[in-house]
Parts: C-alpha cells; sequence; structure tokens
C-alpha cells in the first residue's frame, strides 16, 4: 500500500467520493431540493435564533448579497421568518418557521443515521480515533 501523501490524498478523495455516492441524502423535509448555502444558512439560524444577516455574512464569510439572496429564497419557500426587532426597526432578526424547524429536525435525524451506519463498521476505538481526527481537521480549517 503506498504511503506518500499525494497516494493517501488519493486515497481520501476516493473514499469521501464513494461516501458521497453511497450515503446521497434526499432533502429531507425540504420537497424541493435547496442550495447548500440555503440549507446551511437554516441550521445556523436553529442555532442562532434571532441572528441577522450581518452575522451569517461574517459566519460564512460571504457578500451580503449572497446572503440577502438566500434568505429571499428560504423566506419565499416559508423556511425563514424575517422580523423586526422593537428595539431597533431598521435591525431584521432571523428565526425558523415551523416548516424551517421541521426541515432542520428532518435533515438532522437523517444526517444522524447516515453517520452512523458509518460509524458501525468500525471498532469503539476506531470511531474514536476517527471522530478526534475529524474534529482536528475541522478545527484546523476554522
Amino acid at each position: 500500500m503506498k504511503t506518500s501523501p499525494d497516494d493517501q490524498a488519493i486515497r481520501l478523495a476516493a473514499a469521501l467520493d464513494g461516501f458521497a455516492r453511497r450515503f446521497k441524502l434526499a432533502a429531507a423535509g425540504a420537497g424541493k431540493p435547496l442550495a447548500e448555502i440555503d440549507r446551511q444558512i437554516l441550521h445556523h439560524v436553529a442555532a442562532n435564533p434571532d441572528c441577522g444577516p450581518t452575522e451569517l455574512a461574517r459566519h460564512f464569510a460571504m457578500p451580503m448579497t449572497t446572503i440577502s439572496s438566500a434568505t429571499d429564497r428560504l423566506a419565499k419557500r416559508g423556511l425563514l421568518l424575517r422580523l423586526r426587532p422593537a428595539e431597533d426597526r431598521r435591525a431584521v432578526a432571523l428565526r425558523l418557521s415551523d416548516a424551517g424547524a421541521a426541515f432542520v429536525a428532518a435533515q438532522t435525524e437523517a444526517y444522524t443515521a447516515m453517520f452512523r451506519a458509518m460509524l458501525d463498521r468500525l471498532t469503539p476505538q476506531e470511531r474514536t480515533s476517527l471522530v478526534a481526527m475529524m474534529e482536528k481537521i475541522h478545527k484546523y480549517e476554522t
């Protein structure tokens, strides 16, 4: 088995491509599929109710125009609510609608089942190591 960094990168890419094909999820609870940024916005708003578009732009490192377009799409689909806080009528606070909350719950359940199926093939020690390595990579990237 080849162990050079390039060979390992190629093997990792093949494994991740295989995961993507094997564990591809339908947009659970969404009707027609959502753009990835739309899905991520819904999950962020679920975890941070009343956040605003500026916070989303900062969090996702995206231009405000992109965030505005995405929140427009989500509001039109009935997944996101735009509220005006009484203390600052110029601000916008974002919350999930009931449909948005149902979407996030369905996505969370589907992803948890998918990741559990991946981890079921590993021993407890391998699972612990894999999760720790993935967290290390994630922390390096953020």
